[in-house]
């Protein structure tokens, strides 16, 4: 069996039509670069914002086509939208606040004026479709690298899960995916039709990560829109069966990638991870910002690495200065979800992909995550069944 070639994939994407239905999607530059890492073909379709919904069927043939190839295994094809695309297309979009779609890079796109503030009755935002069967899909964020945030998304997800809810967890750090070692898992997860994934599964959560699916040398070769195709596909076309919470690892930073996310997901809320110093602080600030900016309640603010425990006397030390981010909490009036301390087992247990709440459920570092766990349960209303239901489903 021959490797496919991207020639030969454009060639077949000739006979898919685009929404003129005169002219094919390659003629009309539609399609983006096309990846083929062990078989599987990734690629997007750029398609007017307003008309994302109504083109799913073009998607849906493009991906067929390719997936009909001889020597293909797999195909991931998303829709992205930006504005340059729904301007060009005036005709179709409504005149009254049109509906975002894919809005892949409409950063502006948001009409702050027309929503109330009260995040649990805001109106569905346009655009942003729920995922059948998840209640509740939440972003654990941080304004820079190297605050510990997978370790964080990881043992909240496990303290959600001791706190007796269904959790799964989706690694949206598409460059540096951590999921796997974290949680130590291996090889590729399972098909059905060849088109849902289905998820992969340890210690009770069910987990997606792209580290599941492609090389990282594959990833690290990804644009903007290819990014955002495959974050849509491992939320909406990953069996992920009925969740009350979906724990997302957001990349670290404030840039494009998470912009997109939080304005195309819909995110029930986001947790901010930070360390004590006020440098980290002003990045955390970044990322309250921005969840700001895109109308996502920001659930509370989880101090990490807050305080140093001697391993062998047990002594508390406040090596970084302490208690930053509770004051910087209370300063802006959002919740302060609890301090995490740094103790060498955190950092073991993280690498040898066994994380804390699992590993030491009754130790005092699995008491103080399944308490943030508690927390955050609280900020999204509490209820097991469909969290704010106007921001997870339209």
């Amino acid at each position: 069996m021959t490797d496919v070639t991207k020639e030969q994939v454009l060639e077949t994407l000739k006979t898919v039509r685009g929404p003129d239905l005169e002219h094919d999607i390659v003629e009309l530059g539609m399609v983006s670069d096309v990846f083929i890492s062990d078989g599987k073909v990734y690629f997007s379709i750029t398609v007017p914002a307003d008309r994302a919904k109504e083109l799913e069927p073009m998607r849906l043939a493009a991906e067929r086509v390719v997936k009909a190839m001889p020597g293909v295994k797999g195909a991931l094809v998303a829709l992205t939208a930006d504005k340059k695309a729904a301007a060009a297309a005036p005709a179709a979009r409504p005149a009254p606040n049109p509906p975002h779609g894919h809005a892949g890079h409409d950063h502006h796109g948001h009409d702050h004026g027309s929503h109330a503030h009260a995040p649990q009755q805001q109106p569905p935002r346009a655009g942003k479709i729920g995922v059948p069967g998840i209640g509740a899909i939440i972003a654990v964020a941080s304004g820079k690298g190297g605050v510990g945030k997978s370790t964080t998304a990881v043992n909240l997800a496990l303290g959600l899960l001791a706190n007796g809810l269904r959790v799964g967890i989706l690694d949206a750090d598409i460059y540096g995916p951590s999921m796997p070692r974290l949680l130590k898992i291996s090889g590729r997860p399972t098909q059905i039709d060849g088109r849902i994934i289905n998820p992969m599964e340890n210690y009770g959560l069910k987990v997606m990560s792209m580290g599941f699916l492609v090389d990282e040398e594959t990833a690290m070769i990804w644009r903007g829109p290819m990014v955002q195709s495959a974050l849509l596909q491992m939320l909406r076309e990953v069996a992920w069966g009925e969740l009350d919470v979906l724990v997302v690892d957001m990349p670290p930073g404030t840039g494009d990638a998470q912009l997109t996310m939080a304005q195309q997901v819909p995110l029930a809320g986001a947790v901010i991870v930070s360390t004590p110093q006020d440098l980290a602080l002003i990045d955390a600030r970044k990322g309250l910002n921005m969840f700001r900016k895109v109308e996502v309640p920001v659930l509370g603010i989880v101090e990490n690495m807050s305080y140093f425990i001697a391993p062998d006397t047990g002594t508390r030390y406040d090596i970084f200065g302490h208690g930053g981010a509770r004051k910087e909490a209370e300063r802006i009036g959002v919740p302060f979800l609890g301090e995490v301390p740094l103790t060498m087992n955190i950092r073991e247990t993280s690498d040898a992909g066994t994380p804390l709440v699992a590993s030491e459920p009754n130790g005092v570092v699995a008491g103080i995550y399944r308490g943030i766990a508690t927390k955050v349960w609280e900020q999204l209303g509490g209820q097991t069944q469909r969290p704010a239901p106007s921001i997870v489903f339209e």
